[in-house]
């Protein structure tokens, strides 16, 4: 049985991030793969809010802020309010998450490197396909597809 988009998508997250999981842990590093669109946007600018952070990494604000809350219970983020605006935060990496980020680089720089040699053995790179994927869903999102898809059922019963 063919599996769906939505199992193979998952199965290759699994595969993805355990081997990543498994780099940090021989690394002798304690850390998480889910930080790192936050340690990198971080690593780009001094500091930022939520807002700017799920801008920059290409993720939702829900995700950014479970993550953040995650790496500060960790050590590695410091959260504050904002000077101009008390109610908005502002995260920057603690001292903990600026000792951890070089090693984190090198590890980054290994991790792009095997993302080279497996977009190297496809087919068709598996990046390209997943920015392809996410520009064309920008467009029209999956939902709009499943309603459209819905409503041609329902019209041929």
């Amino acid at each position: 049985m063919k599996q769906g988009l939505g199992t193979q998508l998952r199965h290759l997250i699994e595969l993805l991030d355990g081997a990543v999981q498994q780099a940090y842990t021989d690394a002798g590093l304690d850390y998480r793969p889910r930080y790192t669109p936050v340690m990198r946007a971080l690593a780009q600018q001094h500091s930022a809010t939520i807002g700017q952070l799920a801008e920059v990494a290409g993720i939702t604000q829900p995700a950014v802020t479970q993550t953040v809350a995650l790496m500060k219970k960790e050590g590695l983020l410091l959260v504050e309010a904002s000077g101009a605006d008390g109610r908005q935060r502002v995260v920057r990496l603690s001292s903990q998450g600026e000792v951890l980020l070089p090693r984190l680089q090198e590890c980054w720089q290994a991790t792009k490197r095997a993302a080279d040699s497996l977009d190297a053995d496809l087919d068709f790179p598996l990046s390209e396909c997943l920015a392809q994927a996410i520009a064309v869903l920008e467009q029209r999102s999956f939902g709009d597809r499943i309603r459209a898809a819905h409503s041609k059922t329902k019209a041929t019963l």
